[in-house]
């Protein structure tokens, strides 16, 4: 087998071999980057491939896969003239989050732990729990308390055990880490694991393949931890260094008015988080996130796009989950804030891409 590529942490550079357990930066305990540097295949080559995000092959630092549930590949469908919706909530546990958690998965499964510990809001628990079932790895989820019942009745399903932890998602986080420092244990952290981006990039390389090798002006996603702008800014790099791409998007990173330290630091021109931010409880569960461990990193993807910052109030949530639900869409309120942002004109006539990210069914209408 080809060996894994290395990691390494992109404050400090202390590198940490492909096959090692280590989930941080053993001196700043940062998140790791992968020492990978795929070149995507053109768009004649893709003919003929597995229809899921394994088709591009090149871009995925891992072997063939052995636990794939046929993820990837969601339609693209038109809102407005201007903008489109890309269903990933059509994945096989409802949510984007199944993009990144099959390689972790993968990774798991060639790292032989005793034990596979994940933390989450919900959706990253679910699909951590479904692919760890597939692969007959034993799970443990973390989540806060206040964690959507049926997000939690999807994880137990899989046959994980859920640990409700007393505080708020950052407070998970800790817990499952600390878990994580135990021998033998992988830590499947959709935040801190580098794989885990060089999954949710193939949405942008789908965009790409079906668009007819273009991407619109505009990627407009939503940023907790950041994993899916990441991702997009990886697949970004890709194709255009490769020549497949002749202009990249700008990325419109949207926050949940209620929990927004990136749209914080970036209002004051930071390039790192900016002290303590308010938070307040949001309809937006998973992307409620006080200190994304990657907030340098989007802050700069954000800004080397010529992207933006925007925040939605609870209401504007609220209307736009609605308003997609009568469009046929039922998603939950996290899923629709990207259409919250720029449902009344804040695009001006640029053309974009929602991801409409999780499925209604996981947490239900949100209320005043």
């Amino acid at each position: 087998m080809t060996p894994l590529p290395d990691r390494y942490c992109p404050t400090d550079g202390v590198r940490v071999p492909g096959d090692s357990l280590a989930w941080c930066c053993p001196t700043c305990r940062g998140p790791l980057d992968l020492d990978f540097s795929p070149t995507p295949a053109p768009l004649k080559s893709l003919t003929g491939r597995v229809n899921s995000l394994w088709r591009y092959a090149e871009t995925l630092p891992m072997p063939a896969p052995t636990l794939s549930l046929g993820e990837g590949r969601t339609p693209l469908v038109p809102l407005t003239d201007e903008v489109s919706a890309k269903l990933d909530f059509l994945m096989p546990t409802l949510s984007f989050k199944d993009r990144g958690a099959v390689l972790l998965a993968e990774l798991a499964l060639l790292s032989g732990p005793r034990r596979v510990v994940a933390d989450s809001s919900g959706n990253a628990g679910t699909s951590i729990a479904a692919y760890c079932a597939r692969a007959r790895l034993p799970c443990t989820v973390y989540v806060p308390l206040g964690t959507s019942a049926k997000k939690l009745e999807q994880i137990e399903a899989h046959g994980a055990r859920v640990e409700l932890v007393d505080g708020n998602r950052e407070a998970a986080g800790q817990a499952a880490q600390r878990a994580a420092d135990e021998p033998d244990t992988f830590y499947a952290s959709h935040v801190y694991n580098p794989y885990f981006l060089h999954g949710t990039k193939t949405y942008v390389h789908e965009l790409w393949e079906d668009l007819g090798g273009r991407l619109p002006e505009v990627l407009v996603l939503p940023v907790g931890n950041g994993t899916l702008l990441l991702g997009a800014a990886l697949a970004i790099a890709e194709l255009f260094g490769a020549g497949l791409l002749d202009r990249r998007p700008a990325l419109w990173a949207v926050q949940a008015a209620a929990v927004a330290p990136l749209a914080h630091a970036w209002a004051e021109g930071a390039e790192e988080l900016t002290g303590t931010t308010p938070v307040a409880p949001t309809h937006a569960e998973g992307i409620a996130i006080p200190r994304p461990p990657r907030a340098r990193q989007i802050l700069r993807a954000v800004r080397d796009s010529g992207g933006t910052f925007l925040t939605v109030t609870e209401d504007g949530i609220r209307h736009a989950q609605l308003d997609l639900a009568s469009r046929g869409l039922y998603v939950e309120s996290t899923a629709a804030a990207c259409w919250a942002a720029i449902r009344e004109g804040a695009l001006a006539g640029k053309s974009a891409v929602v991801p409409l990210c999780g499925a209604g069914l996981k947490s239900g209408l949100a209320h005043p």
